[in-house]
């Protein structure tokens, strides 16, 4: 199995803040909202969605291929 360094450092620092609070989700959340809002400027910024363009036109002599209709 493949060893990802980015996945074994997210679960190192996720083990260490669970540690630090005694596994407890209500406070671990409490800890990083207390953090985020210090944070002066947003980190991500989410841009609007965009609709991807149809990448060709339906063959309007498609009727020929089913037969029965």
């Amino acid at each position: 199995m493949y060893d990802d360094p980015i996945v074994d450092e997210v679960r190192k620092i996720r083990e260490k803040l669970a540690e630090k609070h005694n596994f407890d989700l209500g406070v671990i959340f409490e800890d990083i909202r207390k953090r985020q809002s210090k944070v002066k400027k947003r980190l991500v910024r989410r841009q609007g969605r965009q609709i991807a363009e149809q990448e060709a036109a339906p063959d309007r002599n498609s009727a020929s291929l089913h037969s029965g209709r």
